[in-house]
């Protein structure tokens, strides 16, 4: 991932890698099956072990990503209204019992699944507006609330690493063992009002988190 071994460059053999860090045959196998799993070599018979020229996908921590023919590309899961989650309800500061419309998305990049999201909004906002919809939003989420007349004005984020559930492994095709960030979001509007939180789960194996600050 730091770019030290180059894209084509090969590995040294197995019996080189047993000696030099003084492990079993068999780990160094497992070490290699895990690293081809995780897309960073592949194998060639006969010939050995190889980097691949995939370095690590940097995702700009923004809520939303243009769709274009050959980059990003979004499929909506599922639309409807739907009890929250404790954090969700309390950034809105709702019950637990008030109901919230949420979009579940998958967002991919060249056809490659890259995030999970659950994006929650208030409902005496997005009730009966393209917001509940599952048409496809030109300008996404952000013009949607700025057309209501709630302009995103700042995010804040929290931001951990767990293993993932199932339902993510299969959504964003992990291979075994690896993290995911999830990012939980939420937006302001004018007055600090909160228009929207959203759940953001990326793999932890070939992606980084781009953030920018805006001086004031």
């Amino acid at each position: 991932m730091s770019g030290d071994l180059k894209a084509g460059e090969q590995l040294p053999s197995t019996p080189h890698l047993v000696a030099r860090f003084h492990a079993a045959n068999a780990t160094i196998q497992r070490a290699l099956q895990a690293l081809k799993d995780e897309g960073f070599v592949r194998g060639h018979a006969g010939k050995g072990v190889f980097i691949r020229d995939r370095r690590p996908h940097v995702v700009d921590a923004s809520a939303y990503e243009p769709p274009s023919p050959r980059e990003y590309s979004y499929e909506l899961l599922k639309v409807g209204q739907v009890t929250p989650p404790s954090d969700v309800a309390a950034a809105f500061e709702v019950g637990g019992d008030d109901l919230v419309v949420m979009r579940h998305r998958l967002l991919l990049h060249g056809g490659a699944p890259v995030e999970l999201s659950w994006s929650y909004y208030p409902v005496s906002i997005a009730a009966g507006s393209p917001l509940a919809g599952r048409g496809r939003i030109r300008g996404g989420a952000p013009q949607a609330l700025a057309d209501l007349g709630y302009p995103q004005r700042h995010f804040r984020d929290r931001i951990s690493v767990r293993q993932p559930t199932e339902t993510e492994v299969q959504g964003l095709d992990l291979p075994p063992d690896v993290p995911v960030f999830r990012q939980f979001r939420v937006i302001y509007s004018d007055g600090e009002r909160p228009v929207e939180a959203s759940v953001l789960i990326k793999g932890g194996h070939l992606y980084e988190l781009s953030y920018h600050q805006i001086a004031v």
